[in-house]
């Protein structure tokens, strides 16, 4: 129970409502008035000075965005957040530029509307979040530029901490756009190398005739072109860090000259006759299971054990909790200011569609898709609606569902009707959310069911992916 004292007016023409939301809040601790049309809130706001306001959009005599207006004129402070069962973009739009705090559609899910409520508290009424800290005031988990405090990356946190001072070699792992590179930057930052060159390259994106030249040097008329000797990048790196990122693409060739260097902690650039010591340490990083690789006979074992010495798997963001709000209200102030637009925050629908979809792009697509929404917002807030993800990658979202061809005559053989329906309904879900843009309180009126049941029944088909 919630031991916030804020009084909250209801306004809502359908008795039903008013007495949830009034058993609810009551429940919670909440001082609760209500108000059952446009004209009566009206004069109950001038008569009493509220903390958050809920309010429908359509009240019969008047409209909820009149009530959001007289709130705000009355005390600009007032929190209000708009509920409403026919939302469209435009209207949560212009709610959100008359200043509303959040847009919640019907029907809503009384965990999520009660996290809305405690969140629109928050920056009247610090109390409200019962001596926690604000989000104002709380700072967002930075590790150097990491962002999240996950369990996940707290582990790796205490584990950059405890290695930063040694020379030991490093090997990071983890699906593409998990921030690998951020990572070793901070392990190069937090070490006694922080003063020396931290140099990245890319293995996967230097030619191959040229590879061995970038990383050793060469000597002038070494080969064709070389007109000048080289400094290569290990050379580069010296008293500080190398990163390696996409290690696992390096042929057998410069697998073999790589072992070289880190056993003799020297390189002998091309065309040259004498070794050029280095002190260097080396972080790699892969997005393949490198040890798998070494199973296959593409990578050197010996070489994976040196480079191996301490292993960080990085988890994808579907697995970090938590983090993807954090990162999603970060990205958008980073790109509000580069864009010169006044987005605050990001809706709590628009947070819950982010939290379902399982980013296969992880950090990276995040990143950009904010950035996208953050240029296409015509208000300041993220709506749903802003989120542009791609077809394709919303069926990975949904995701789950194979096509599959069901003969009837295949009963006689003995079959899992449960699993044949639960396929079907996939399917549907599926075409249901590409046709309605991933809105799912579109999709939900294609099918005929409510918001609540959409999700679950959404809910059901990740979960069961997840276990496939």
């Amino acid at each position: 129970m919630n031991t916030c004292s804020a009084n909250i007016l209801v306004v809502d023409d359908e008795l039903s409502m008013r007495e949830l939301l009034d058993v609810m809040l009551s429940q919670e601790g909440y001082g609760v008035s209500l108000a059952n049309n446009g004209k009566q809130a009206l004069k109950i706001i001038k008569k009493k000075s509220f903390d958050l306001i809920l309010c429908d959009i359509r009240l019969g005599d008047l409209t909820g965005l009149d009530i959001l207006r007289a709130a705000k004129q009355k005390d600009p402070d007032t929190v209000v957040i708009m509920i409403s069962a026919f939302s469209t973009t435009e209207v949560a739009v212009e709610a959100m530029n008359e200043g509303a705090f959040d847009f919640v559609p019907k029907p809503f899910n009384n965990k999520e509307l009660k996290a809305a409520i405690e969140k629109g508290l928050a920056f009247k009424r610090p109390e409200c979040l019962g001596g926690k800290a604000s989000p104002k005031e709380k700072g967002v988990v930075h590790f150097g530029k990491i962002i999240g405090d996950s369990s996940g990356m707290v582990r790796i946190y205490d584990l950059i901490r405890q290695i930063a001072d040694t020379k030991t070699n490093v090997l990071i792992s983890g699906e593409s756009g998990t921030g690998k590179e951020l990572i070793a930057r901070a392990i190069h930052d937090l070490s006694d190398r922080k003063e020396h060159p931290f140099v990245v390259v890319n293995c996967a994106g230097i030619p191959e005739t040229l590879i061995e030249s970038e990383f050793f040097g060469h000597m002038r008329g070494s080969f064709t072109g070389a007109l000048s000797d080289k400094k290569g990048l290990f050379e580069a790196a010296h008293e500080g860090t190398i990163f390696l990122d996409e290690i696992g693409e390096l042929t057998p060739m410069l697998q073999v000259k790589l072992l070289r260097v880190v056993q003799e902690t020297s390189v002998k650039p091309v065309g040259g006759t004498t070794e050029i010591p280095v002190d260097v340490r080396i972080i790699s990083a892969t997005n393949k299971k490198l040890e798998n690789e070494v199973i296959d006979g593409n990578f050197r074992e010996d070489l994976f054990f040196r480079l191996n010495v301490i292993p960080i798997k990085v988890p994808p963001l579907r697995d970090r909790a938590g983090d993807i709000n954090l990162l999603a209200n970060h990205f958008i102030e980073k790109y509000s200011k580069k864009m010169n637009k006044v987005i605050s925050r990001i809706s709590s629908y628009a947070l819950d569609f982010l939290n379902q979809y399982t980013f296969p792009g992880n950090v990276r697509e995040l990143e950009n898709l904010i950035e996208r929404s953050v240029a296409l917002s015509s208000t300041n807030i993220i709506l749903p609606e802003s989120l542009t993800i791609s077809t394709h990658k919303r069926r990975r979202w949904i995701e789950g569902i194979k096509e599959r061809r069901f003969d009837l005559e295949e009963v006689d053989k003995g079959v899992n009707l449960d699993e044949i329906l639960f396929a079907i309904e996939g399917a549907y879900l599926r075409k249901a959310m590409e046709v309605a843009g991933g809105n799912k309180s579109r999709a939900a009126e294609l099918l005929g069911m409510n918001l609540r049941s959409i999700r679950y029944r959404i809910g059901k088909q990740v979960d069961a992916d997840g276990k496939d």
